[in-house]
């Protein structure tokens, strides 16, 4: 990114000035100015162009991992009024709807363990489904998946994977309201029926992480996070289902619109106003997917569980949180003195409330909501909290993971996918992948350096450090 194109705010942050013939928001993009020359020029042109949408309120913002995505920059973040015109838009949200993090820590020392993590890792490897088109062994009838896009992972606990207690460390209580699984289509539903309980391909993995270095005493423990640790990430989404979703919505949004006469300066920010029936109709398919997530990692942790007790008896895993980053949620927030009710889309971004919100968890309260930024593979990842500060800066928002840096196509050229995995291992990081093709996808280099971006994020006060994961096994695609 060509930075004089930017105005500089401090040192984690910046604008872009505006034009006196230009009709649009500002801009905000928070990071520091190693992560923002290094970002594609796309990602300046998406966020301008979100900051001209009908009913946006603040700034169009860029979180400090941003990167060229379909509509929105992944990064991206906006707030709209439904009460001023305020829009939705798939593209604002993205395809992989409620992809996100659950995080669970246990009770294990990695120096208990070191000598049967290749055992864990072939037991993960084959209990959990990973790769493009892997489907479980949980089948599901029309009526089923229509329940679990009412229920999400409550649903899941009702049947047996997990426990209550996980409830209360997920977002929503692992239920979103608003679901309709009547605005889903059917050939969205026929992808998933065998997709619940797997991981997919791509970025989402499953990793065995130790704690490495802790940032805050404070919120470290009220996690129940300490140095040597053995805690577990899980990274996935809604799979098929949100996927389709996104599809389908994008011709009605357009078709919306065309029809009132919306000017979209970018075609894939097709959108419709919030309260129109199109606006209403992808809320709740999107709602739908939502819920469709929260159940797939539920199932996940579910089947985690298991492995680790054939390997290591006596091993407790119990859930730190759940947190998803391509959602649009009704918020209540504070603008220009008084509080509103605004959608705030975050696409590839986390969440991030600051102390005392009642939304977090008594547990945590007093120190602000989980954060989880996931990093590259083979690289590590950050727990931090969300701050107060984080409120007024960016409607509670944060970085959700490293961000790419180029793209899968270049990434083919630099690396190989057997050398990788040979080389991590040597550096004491086991990979279990389907796809060799799809770890040199993934490799650390392709990736922005997640240390710069979980810094930036803590300066720029949209969340501060708590804790590092070393990853120890990766389970991939």
């Amino acid at each position: 990114m060509d930075m004089k194109q930017l105005r500089k705010l401090d040192e984690y942050s910046y604008t872009v000035p505006k034009r006196a013939d230009e009709d649009r928001s500002e801009v905000r993009l928070y990071g520091s100015a190693p992560l923002l020359e290094s970002m594609d020029e796309m990602v300046l042109t998406q966020i301008t162009n979100v900051a001209r949408l009908p009913g946006l309120v603040g700034p169009a913002i860029t979180m400090p991992d941003a990167h060229w995505g379909y509509g929105f920059p992944i990064g991206g973040v906006a707030a709209f009024d439904p009460d001023e015109g305020g829009i939705i838009s798939a593209g604002g949200v993205g395809f992989d709807i409620s992809c996100g993090i659950r995080c669970l820590r246990t009770n294990l020392e990695l120096d208990e363990i070191a000598a049967h993590l290749p055992r864990l890792a072939d037991a993960l490897f084959r209990d959990i489904p990973a790769g493009v088109g892997e489907e479980g062994n949980l089948k599901l009838s029309t009526q089923e998946l229509d329940q679990i896009m009412l229920e999400g992972a409550v649903w899941a606990v009702k049947r047996g994977y997990g426990v209550e207690a996980d409830l209360e460390f997920i977002e929503e209580h692992g239920r979103m309201s608003g679901a309709v699984p009547g605005n889903v289509s059917d050939l969205a539903k026929k992808r998933q029926r065998g997709e619940m309980g797997t991981l997919g391909s791509g970025n989402h993995y499953l990793e065995v992480q130790v704690v490495e270095r802790i940032y805050d005493e404070q919120a470290a423990q009220a996690y129940g996070l300490h140095v040597g640790q053995i805690v577990v990430s899980i990274h996935c989404g809604s799979r098929g289902l949100g996927h389709q979703i996104g599809t389908d919505y994008l011709v009605s949004l357009a078709k919306a619109a065309s029809r009132l006469g919306i000017t979209l300066p970018d075609r894939e920010l097709a959108c419709a106003p919030i309260k129109s029936p199109e606006g209403q109709a992808y809320l709740g398919a999107m709602n739908a997917a939502i819920n469709v997530a929260l159940a797939n990692r539920q199932i996940l942790a579910h089947l985690t569980r298991q492995s680790f007790a054939e390997v290591l008896p006596g091993a407790r895993l119990t859930t730190l949180y759940d947190v998803s980053h391509n959602t649009c949620k009704l918020e209540k927030h504070q603008w220009e003195g008084r509080e509103r009710h605004l959608y705030v889309h975050r696409k590839g971004a986390t969440r991030a409330l600051g102390p005392g919100h009642p939304a977090i968890p008594q547990q945590y309260r007093a120190v602000g909501q989980p954060v989880i930024i996931g990093g590259s593979m083979g690289t590590g990842s950050y727990v931090l909290a969300g701050t107060a500060e984080s409120e007024a800066k960016a409607w509670s928002s944060a970085s959700h993971g490293a961000g790419r840096a180029m793209s899968r196509k270049q990434a083919l050229k630099h690396w190989r996918g057997r050398e990788l995995i040979d080389e991590l291992k040597e550096r004491g990081i086991l990979i279990r992948t389907k796809s060799l093709r799809g770890a040199a996808e993934e490799a650390p280099g392709a990736y922005k350096d997640v240390d710069l971006v979980a810094e930036a994020t803590e300066r720029a006060g949209l969340a501060r450090r708590v804790a590092f994961l070393r990853p120890k096994v990766c389970i991939k695609g």
